[in-house]
C-alpha cells in the first residue's frame, strides 16, 4: 500500500509541472491534500557527532550505534501514541496526535539515551538533539513527509538543538495545555534570515517529568529508565539567542 501511496503521490506531483492550466494545478493540489494532508505534531531526531565519530573510528562503528539508536527510539514513538515516518541516515522522523506527546517522547528518549551510555563505553555513546513542530503537512505511509512544520523541526534538531537539548516551535507550545506545568525558555532562532520563535524543554526536571507521565497514566522515569536501558542495550548558517 504504502509503494502504490507513493507512486500515486510522485504521479500527481509530475501532472502539477506539466500542466499550464492553473485551473488543473489547483485541482491537484486539493487532491494532494485531501488524500495525504493530516495535522500532527513533528519530531525530528539528529545524532550528534556524526563528522568526528566516523573520522576517528570509522563508518561502521557509527552505523551500529545509528541501529542501536533506531532500536531505541521506535518503541518510544509507539509509546506515546506516535507513529514512525523513516529513519534518514542518523535522523529519526515521527509523527505524534499533539505537541504534549511529541515532548514527553522526546524527554523519554534523552533520559533513555542517558540510561544506556552508562553502560557504554564513551566511544559508543550516543547524544541526540530533537526538534518539534506543529502543523498540516502531507504524509505518504510511512515513508516519507513533507512540510512547513517537517522544515521547521528539522532545522530545530539538526541544525539548532545541540546535543541532549529539546527545542519546541511557539505554535507547538501553545497547543500544550497549561496543566502539563512544562518548564521551557523561551528563545528565539534564526536559520537563513527567518526567524523562528521557540522554547528550550527544561527536562532535567524529573519532578516536572513524573507529571506529565501521570497525565497520560504512564509511570515514573526511573522505574522505566532502569528496565529499559538494559535492554536497548553547518557552519555560518544557523543562529540562536536567549
Amino acid at each position: 500500500m504504502s509503494a502504490s501511496m507513493s507512486e500515486n503521490f510522485q504521479q500527481q506531483l509530475l501532472r502539477y509541472s506539466q500542466t499550464e492550466v492553473m485551473k488543473e494545478r489547483h485541482k491537484i493540489e486539493e487532491t494532494l491534500w485531501a488524500e495525504y494532508g493530516a495535522e500532527f505534531a513533528v519530531f525530528v531526531l539528529d545524532m550528534s557527532g556524526f563528522s568526528l565519530l566516523t573520522r576517528k573510528y570509522g563508518i561502521v562503528h557509527y552505523l551500529s550505534m545509528v541501529r542501536r539508536m533506531q532500536l531505541t527510539t521506535e518503541p518510544i514513538v509507539k509509546s506515546y501514541s506516535g507513529s514512525m515516518i523513516k529513519y534518514e541516515a542518523d535522523n529519526c522522523f515521527a509523527v505524534f496526535p499533539d505537541s504534549l506527546s511529541a515532548v514527553n517522547a522526546a524527554v523519554a528518549m534523552q533520559y533513555a539515551f542517558a540510561a544506556s551510555n552508562i553502560l557504554t563505553p564513551d566511544d559508543f555513546d550516543i547524544h541526540i538533539a530533537c526538534g518539534i513542530d506543529y502543523g498540516k503537512l502531507l504524509i505518504i505511509g510511512h515513508e516519507d513527509c513533507f512540510g512547513d512544520p517537517v522544515n521547521r523541526a528539522s532545522k530545530m534538531g539538526e541544525d539548532l538543538a545541540a546535543a541532549g537539548e529539546v527545542l519546541v516551535t511557539k505554535e507547538a507550545m501553545q497547543m500544550i495545555p497549561a496543566s502539563a506545568n512544562l518548564k521551557a525558555r523561551e528563545i528565539v532562532v534564526s536559520i537563513s534570515g527567518i526567524t523562528i520563535p521557540a522554547f528550550m524543554i527544561d527536562y532535567k526536571n524529573e519532578k516536572q517529568f513524573v507529571s506529565n507521565q501521570k497525565l497520560r497514566g504512564a509511570s515514573a522515569p526511573r522505574s522505566f529508565f532502569a528496565s529499559y536501558g538494559r535492554s536497548s542495550g553547518g557552519g555560518g548558517g544557523p543562529s540562536r539567542r536567549t
